[in-house]
């Protein structure tokens, strides 16, 4: 008789997160997460938090929740995908010797002010909308693995995502980011919810998928598929 797996556990970052989920959807299987990345940024957003003993604990006391999904440029998304600024950012980090939370610092500081605003039309439930940003955000969650809230109304088993249009950098805006969760100024951060997205740039931008740089594109399609995957979270989740 054959015996299959009730789940499968991934050892890793965000990358290999994605990884396991696409060889987990649409079957019954439920993922575990072991942290071992550089920010672990997933596993955070589902209070598994990036210590392994407490993520073993999870795995065996833990229950599984179902959460939708993007695709985005026929790429699978569960946490957050950009273009602009960000996305460039994850391009510098690849190649840097230092590696975790100090070389993504390093990083930011070397990229933060040599960007250029994008003009970018996009088309959100039928209605184009143009906008200049540094950069903008497709989130299933609501923060990267900074622990820096981007989204503060995400949730990843709702029936939406958001787009979060950054058109300046403000480092009033980025403290409320990263300290008090602070409502944006809707003349830097502009917060979108829908659950399809057509987005177009009018020139080549850099693109970033769960801390995967992708290269350059001119257009990003993302569309919301729900119930995707089972995850294994906390018992209190």
């Amino acid at each position: 008789k054959l015996f299959l797996p009730h789940q499968v556990i991934a050892v890793g970052g965000d990358g290999t997160i994605k990884l396991v989920a696409e060889c987990l959807l649409e079957t019954d299987m439920s993922l575990g997460i072991l942290p071992a990345g550089s920010a672990n940024g997933l596993a955070k957003e589902l209070g598994i938090g990036d210590t392994p003993k407490t993520a073993l604990d999870i795995l065996v006391k833990g229950h599984s929740k179902k959460i939708h999904i993007t695709t985005i440029n026929g790429e699978l998304c569960i946490h957050l995908s950009d273009i602009g600024l960000n996305a460039y950012l994850m391009k510098r980090f690849e190649s840097m010797k230092v590696r975790g939370m100090w070389g993504y610092l390093m990083a930011s500081f070397k990229v933060l002010w040599q960007h250029s605003l994008m003009e970018v039309d996009m088309k959100i439930d039928k209605k184009p909308i143009t906008i200049k940003a540094a950069m903008i955000v497709i989130a299933n969650a609501t923060k990267y693995g900074t622990g820096a809230v981007i989204n503060p109304i995400g949730k990843l088993d709702d029936e939406l995502f958001e787009v979060i249009a950054i058109k300046k950098i403000s480092p009033r805006e980025i403290f409320k980011m990263i300290f008090t969760h602070a409502p944006y100024d809707s003349e830097k951060t502009e917060v979108f919810q829908t659950n399809a997205l057509l987005m177009r740039s009018s020139k080549k931008v850099h693109f970033q998928v769960d801390g995967e740089y992708l290269g350059k594109v001119k257009e990003v399609r993302a569309i919301l598929i729900p119930d995707a995957l089972k995850v294994i979270v906390p018992e209190s989740v």
